[in-house]
Formats: C-alpha cells, sequence, structure tokens
C-alpha cells in the first residue's frame, strides 16, 4: 500500500477534518501528513504535532531548495506548504498519507502524486449551510466568516472537475459511509 495518497480538501468549515480523523480512527495504515507553516503555533499546537512551524524567510529557502512537493504563500509571508521529506517519512513506515489540505493545496497534489492519489472534494450542501456552520463554531470574527465564505465561494468554482470525486457533507454518518466506500476502492485497485 505505500506509496498512495488520500487527498481531503475543502472550504474551511465544510468537514475535511472530521472526515480524515474519522478515517484515521479505523485505518491504521493511514498517517496523517503533518503540513509546514510560517504562522505562529496558535494556543496548545506543537511543533511536528499539528504543522512544522517555520519562519517565512526559512520556508523561502526551503522552496529554493525544491523541498516542497507543494506549497502556496496564502497571505503575504503565511505560507502552508507539504514538505517532501514529510511524504518520504511515512511511506518509509509503509503508510498510506493522508491529506487534509485547502482546496488549492489539493488540486496541487493530485498534479504532483496523479494516478497514486485519490482526490476528494468536500463540499458543503450549500453556502448558507456553510456560513451556519461557520458562525456555530464560535471562533471568527464576523470579517472572518465573511473572508472565508468569499474564499469557499472561489475555491468550489476553481475546483470544478479537478478532484476525483465531490463528496457533499449533508448528514455526517453518510458522508462518513462515503468517504469509507472511496477509500476501499481506491485502496483496491
Amino acid at each position: 500500500m505505500s506509496g498512495k495518497v488520500i487527498i481531503f480538501s475543502a472550504p474551511s468549515g465544510a468537514g475535511k477534518s472530521t472526515v480524515v480523523g474519522h478515517l484515521l480512527g479505523i485505518h491504521p495504515e493511514f498517517e496523517f501528513s503533518v503540513s509546514a507553516t510560517s504562522r505562529a503555533p496558535r494556543g496548545q499546537e506543537q511543533d511536528g504535532v499539528e504543522y512544522y512551524f517555520i519562519d517565512a524567510e526559512r520556508f523561502r529557502e526551503l522552496i529554493a531548495q525544491d523541498a516542497f512537493v507543494e506549497y502556496e504563500e496564502v497571505y503575504q509571508d503565511r505560507f502552508y506548504g507539504t514538505l517532501k521529506s514529510e511524504v518520504e517519512r511515512i511511506w518509509a513506515k509503509g503508510h498510506v498519507i493522508i491529506f487534509d489540505v485547502d482546496v488549492k493545496g489539493g488540486v496541487n497534489l493530485k498534479k504532483y502524486f496523479g494516478d497514486a492519489a485519490l482526490s476528494v472534494l468536500i463540499v458543503p450542501p450549500s453556502l448558507e449551510v456553510l456560513e451556519s456552520r461557520l458562525r456555530g463554531r464560535g471562533t471568527d470574527s464576523e470579517e472572518a466568516i465573511r473572508e472565508r465564505l468569499a474564499k469557499a465561494a472561489w475555491e468550489l468554482e476553481f475546483a470544478d472537475g479537478k478532484f476525483d470525486y465531490d463528496l457533499i457533507n449533508d448528514k455526517l454518518e453518510v458522508t462518513f459511509a462515503e468517504a469509507e466506500a472511496l477509500v476501499a476502492r481506491f485502496l483496491c485497485e
């Protein structure tokens, strides 16, 4: 199974982390790919667990050294990316890599890994439902919610047809079952 990757992407609040967490809980052969970021840790985040925290200057040096499978400068000096060393680390264990990335990162990962990757876009039933979920979190300012909704609309339009599957996350139990079925088929290929 080594050499395979599973990519879950979605706009913020659509449920990708919940689906990825579910799959990690039932597939011990899966390992989560820890992304690198130039942003500072939040709360109790630990380096090497939630992210590899790298300052923007070092991130640029690593880009110049071709150390990333993919990366993106989301905001000025705020980079996110997947280190090649992280992919090699997980594959060396014989594990399947599972990614939880934004939509643009998912498209870039699918281009990089090609047929070795299953790419799934998790889609909210509507932007109104997504807005309700974001507000229900209680973690974002009004401005942040507006930014996330605008980005979500762009991401969903940008991603049209660029993923192997679009999975509408309306009822979580159904979404879990559909994700499990997609992954099972991919692993049998």
